[in-house]
């Protein structure tokens, strides 16, 4: 376990944390004007490698040798050229921190800190963090990681949990939530929509299903995985055989076959590891999912048609309803397919290169 004390006094800021993976969804902004929850769950942080935040320098004034250096190959709005390194926990975890009331920059809704650490160490006044809750924005409490210090505290971090554990326990994320608009004088209001979880995580891996193609269609999974993926994939990439053959794989199915092309992987939610195959399918390009959106495309959730009566007989997960579906077609996050395939050196082949510039074009016709 950890805490994160004050870089100045060494005041401690946090409650004990563990480490996990950072979110696909960290710097998701979905929306507008909607209310997303924590980003975090109570007790974790996750650790951002990458710059984030002001200040920003637009890209016509990052020479092409740097951007590379950056892991960047295409052209991007702007980059961040802050430190890298950030810590993100949840707001309930913070400790002996006090608002910075010039800096509570944001829209209508709360605070989004844009105009840099808007929280302030209680003793000494050393800003220490940005608190993020404004509408569209997962709510979250980044530290900022030249400002704090990390110290062990207790017992070393507990053994990650093993594939077939993470399998036993069966967090899965589902694809469709309400999601809740701001209240009006009749009440709270929500609307079903597909989870914006899903739309970040398949917005990354659709970067890395464009990069694995060679320039060549790409066929995915029938079911959810089509559903999310295959519309996105024709529109993006030439028609006409040979089609690369993307699967799903991991723990608990079955062995890879040697045609496999492209494997949809999940990555350990508490170290970020991504899962490799052993035997044929180890040559395959492995494309990483979340492992809760993995899970629920690997081993989908039934529902009955029709509410079961008397007991419940075996087999039945659930005797309600399925869950309302939206009304529109899937569409993965523009941001998070863009940041992803901008840092891939694919994208500088001549069947990628042209995307990033026309992003906002896919976005009119419903793909993002």
């Amino acid at each position: 376990m950890f805490v994160f004390v004050c870089g100045g006094c060494g005041r401690e800021l946090t409650a004990p944390l563990s480490r996990v993976a950072l979110p696909a969804h960290a710097h998701q902004k979905y929306g507008n004007g909607l209310q997303l929850p924590v980003l975090m769950e109570s007790g974790t942080f996750a650790e951002d490698p990458e710059p984030w935040g002001p200040p920003w320098r637009r890209w016509e004034e990052i020479q092409p040798d740097e951007a590379v250096a950056r892991g960047i190959y295409a052209p991007v709005h702007a980059l961040s050229d802050g430190a890298p390194g950030s810590i993100v926990i949840t707001p309930g975890d913070a400790r002996g921190t006090v608002l910075i009331p010039e800096r509570a920059s944001g829209y209508c809704c709360g605070l989004d800190g844009a105009d840099g650490p808007n929280m302030a160490c209680e003793r000494c006044d050393l800003p220490v963090a940005s608190r993020i809750d404004d509408c569209s924005l997962w709510q979250a409490v980044w530290l900022a990681p030249d400002a704090v210090r990390r110290l062990t505290v207790g017992d070393a971090d507990s053994v990650p949990l093993t594939w077939t554990e993470l399998l036993e326990e069966g967090k899965s994320t589902p694809p469709f939530e309400p999601i809740a608009t701001w209240g009006s004088r009749l009440g709270p209001n929500h609307f079903w929509s597909w989870s914006p979880q899903w739309e970040a995580a398949v917005g990354r891996a659709l970067a890395h299903l464009l990069a694995a193609s060679r320039g060549q269609p790409v066929t995915v999974p029938d079911g959810l995985s089509m559903e999310v993926f295959q519309r996105a994939l024709d529109a993006l990439l030439p028609a006409g055989p040979p089609a690369r053959r993307a699967v799903l794989a991991g723990p608990g199915q079955p062995t890879v076959d040697g045609d496999a092309d492209i494997l949809l992987v999940p990555t350990h939610p508490q170290t970020g590891q991504i899962w490799t195959p052993a035997g044929p399918g180890t040559s395959a390009y492995r494309v990483p999912l979340p492992f809760g959106v993995w899970l629920w495309l690997a081993f989908p959730k039934p529902h009955l048609p029709f509410p079961a009566s008397g007991g419940m007989p075996d087999g039945v997960l659930r005797d309600d309803p399925p869950a309302p579906r939206p009304r529109y077609l899937f569409r993965a996050d523009p941001d998070a397919f863009q940041h992803t395939l901008v840092r891939l050196p694919a994208v500088r082949s001549p069947w990628l290169r042209w995307i990033p510039g026309n992003l906002t074009q896919h976005m009119r016709a419903g793909l993002f």
